[in-house]
């Protein structure tokens, strides 16, 4: 299988690195490792080449304002902004035959601030941030992977202008989908994939005895349109909940969507990887 997005050079994986890309490679595993901003991308490239697997280099929505970042229970980092370096991701991407995105990039308005001016100079900030990165993906010829938290209007908004331009031939997908089964709709009719992760697996919080309403949404998601990912470390899939996340847990993804749609698992893995074939151009 592949697992289209994990972040298998972060710090969760410091101690043994190594051991955890050997063990996913002799599962099967194919790995992408996501960049989110410019340490981490350059850390991602390293890691591709180092290891034979692949990665992207991008700028999280997070980074384009200050926050705290929770390594764990016992350690946070504050952290300052940064803005989309067209120039440096450029490099990055040109430094490694392996790089084969931009992302993840995006818009995350989950956490805005109460204060007005400051909640639209964040949205701002974000905006440019990512209309930036689609400039470059447009550039290199490459897709995108996109982070989209309660932002699926606008950043369909920019993503409608764009293509219609003629711009993003490659298009993209956006990780970790959660929407509704009208929003990954309107992404696909743009072109571009839903990404789903172990989420999927995390019983209903009301019923546990009852599809959740990410559940009834995988249930009708078209599977064409549909990769897998873990989005490792973080999202452990039930049964594994709390426990860090590694590339091999993304066959309890495809073991979930091939229960809610009534398919073998062999025939997700199949069309998965297709899918994750065509947009990275990765074999």
């Amino acid at each position: 299988m592949t697992d289209t997005h994990c972040h298998i050079h972060f710090r969760a994986y410091r101690d043994d690195l190594e051991a955890v890309i050997t063990r996913n490679q002799e599962k099967g595993v194919r790995m992408v490792t996501i960049g989110t901003n410019v340490a981490t991308s350059r850390e991602a490239v390293a890691a591709a080449e180092r290891f034979g697997i692949w990665c992207t280099v991008g700028l999280h929505p997070s980074h384009t304002s200050e926050h705290t970042l929770h390594v764990d229970e016992d350690e946070a980092i504050q952290l300052g902004v940064e803005f989309f370096d067209a120039d440096v991701y450029r490099t990055l991407v040109h430094s490694s035959k392996r790089v084969v995105g931009i992302g993840e990039v995006g818009l995350d308005f989950f956490r805005l601030p109460d204060d007005e001016q400051a909640r639209r100079e964040v949205v701002r900030a974000q905006t440019m941030a990512v209309e930036a990165a689609l400039e470059l993906a447009n550039e290199e010829q490459l897709p995108v992977v996109l982070h989209v938290r309660d932002a699926h209007a606008p950043m369909q908004d920019i993503l409608r202008r764009f293509t219609e331009g003629g711009k993003l031939s490659r298009r993209g997908v956006v990780h970790c989908f959660t929407g509704t089964l009208d929003e990954a709709r309107a992404y696909h009719a743009l072109g571009f994939f839903t990404s789903l992760t172990g989420i999927i697996t995390f019983p209903d919080r009301k019923n546990s005895a009852h599809r959740s309403p990410i559940q009834e949404m995988v249930a009708r998601l078209p599977l064409e349109w549909t990769m897998i990912e873990t989005d490792a470390p973080y999202l452990a899939p039930h049964p594994h909940r709390k426990e860090r996340n590694e590339p091999w847990m993304v066959k309890f993804v495809a073991q979930k969507i091939a229960e809610l749609q009534s398919i073998s698992v062999e025939e997700v893995e199949r069309i998965t990887d297709e899918n994750a074939e065509r947009l990275f151009g990765i074999r």
